[in-house]
């Protein structure tokens, strides 16, 4: 069994998770067996991360009732999301709390030459900031915090679990503080510790990493530490260190690059529970270099790849993407929103009345069962996703997120609904479809996931020729 263990580091590197979980989700095609998410970030309350958690344990709630083997078709939730630390997916930051940096550094206790160096290399206002919401935008600081954890009994532990037939993928921005710290000094732990376990494994293993550049601004805020007026220096400064560094050295397999400039502006939140920004297309992309890394072969030099669309458009639909990743996104994408916008929009009465619930005993109890509550919110939580999206300079806007029970199939932009032999239409058609299916086995959450994945694949394919 083949791992994927993805850090993401920071902000960034949450909410590209939270892109992740939504295509596995809808069943986006991933050749790795399993994910193994390590969030690193030292602000534990970011609203960014702790939304990500969630969603990443609802999921496993989800795919802990399903079975994949070679008789089953469903695809939905198809790729396992494994918490190795069973610690909410966080790899912890020790004595970052209620410390400032200078005290985290224990500038006092220094020699007197020392403590003229750090002041040299650190501003007052680096000094005297707290650490409890992350490293606000400042990667010298995040540089020195990060270094503590290649020896921390978390991850030890990934290291100890590590096999040769699995693979590692780092997420991080290049514009901010934790990841454009955190991933060159995690590359160099991964590549040089030789005090890890299976450190040959893990020395050499084929590593991928997606270098997030600038794709949103925040607005300005004198108190604010965090001006997105340097994230462009940042960047360029963090490139040329990475060309020098990584690249040329071929620490890394393969690198992939991405960035917008047209940029949203967010709200200037330096952490913590007001950190929540909207989901972004860039994120989206971000987590499809996941998927591509995951079925790539070790290369013997690094290889860059970067992201574009067809047209530089400010609304993006699927003719709008290159073939791939149409192929990659439009159907699963699709089929997915047509299961939730059934189970949010159809009462349950009016299933429970219908031939495939009577004959499977989908009762009232089961369509109140924990497993369907759980499914339902993160149904709920990928509507609201693909809503955010919408929101943004450059909007990800393929679907028609409308409630509208008289044009159910008029669901994808560009794409006019086909007629179909039927009386039924909208919602009654789903109904024909959903009881014409021959019963599963496995248990009932089991027999609910897969019909719904039969039937919404030959609804998508009948009315909007999507495959």
């Amino acid at each position: 069994m083949s791992k994927l263990y993805v850090f993401g580091i920071g902000g960034t590197g949450s909410r590209v998770l939270r892109a992740l979980t939504m295509l596995l989700a809808s069943g986006a095609e991933c050749k790795a067996d399993a994910i193994v998410p390590i969030i690193i970030d030292p602000d534990a309350t970011a609203a960014d991360m702790t939304r990500t958690v969630e969603l990443m344990k609802r999921y496993g709630e989800i795919r802990s009732k399903l079975k994949f083997d070679t008789a089953t078709k469903n695809k939905f939730f198809k790729t396992g999301i494994e918490d190795v630390y069973h610690n909410n997916f966080r790899l912890p930051l020790r004595n970052t709390e209620d410390v400032r940096f200078a005290e985290y550094m224990d500038l006092s206790g220094m020699t007197q030459p020392n403590q003229a160096l750090a002041n040299m290399l650190f501003s007052q206002k680096n000094l005297a900031s707290d650490m409890v919401v992350g490293f606000k935008g400042n990667p010298n600081v995040g540089s020195v915090v990060l270094n503590q954890f290649d020896d921390s009994p978390e991850f030890l532990n990934f290291a100890n679990e590590f096999t040769d037939k699995d693979k590692i993928f780092i997420i991080s921005s290049i514009f901010g503080g934790t990841g454009a710290s955190g991933f060159p000094l995690l590359l160099k732990t991964l590549r040089t510790n030789q005090d890890l376990p299976n450190k040959n494994y893990v020395n050499n293993a084929h590593i991928g990493a997606i270098t997030v550049l600038p794709y949103f601004a925040v607005k300005t805020d004198e108190g604010s530490q965090i001006d997105s007026a340097t994230f462009v220096s940042k960047a360029k400064s963090a490139l040329a260190y990475y060309e020098r560094s990584i690249s040329k050295n071929n620490a890394i397999d393969n690198l992939y690059y991405i960035a917008d400039d047209a940029r949203t502006a967010y709200e200037n939140s330096e952490g913590g529970i007001d950190q929540k920004n909207n989901a972004h297309f860039v994120e989206l992309a971000a987590a499809l270099a996941i998927i591509d890394f995951a079925g790539a072969d070790k290369p013997a030099v690094t290889v860059h790849k970067e992201f574009g669309i067809e047209e530089n458009v400010n609304e993006i639909i699927f003719d709008n993407l290159g073939r791939v990743t149409k192929q990659q996104l439009r159907k699963a994408l699709t089929q997915f929103l047509l299961f939730s916008k059934y189970k949010k929009e159809v009462a349950t009465d009016d299933s429970l009345k219908q031939p495939f619930a009577k004959d499977r005993a989908f009762d009232a109890t089961f369509f109140g069962s924990d497993f369907i509550r759980t499914l339902e919110n993160l149904q709920k939580e990928y509507i609201v996703w693909l809503q955010e999206m919408t929101t943004q300079t450059r909007a990800f806007t393929p679907f028609h997120l409308h409630e509208n029970a008289d044009k159910v199939f008029e669901l994808v932009k560009g794409v006019e609904p086909k007629r179909v032999m039927s009386l039924d239409s909208n919602y009654d058609l789903c109904h024909s479809r959903l009881n014409k299916q021959s019963k599963e086995e496995g248990v009932k959450e089991q027999q609910f996931v897969e019909l719904f994945y039969k039937a919404t694949e030959i609804l998508i394919d009948e009315k909007l020729n999507i495959k």
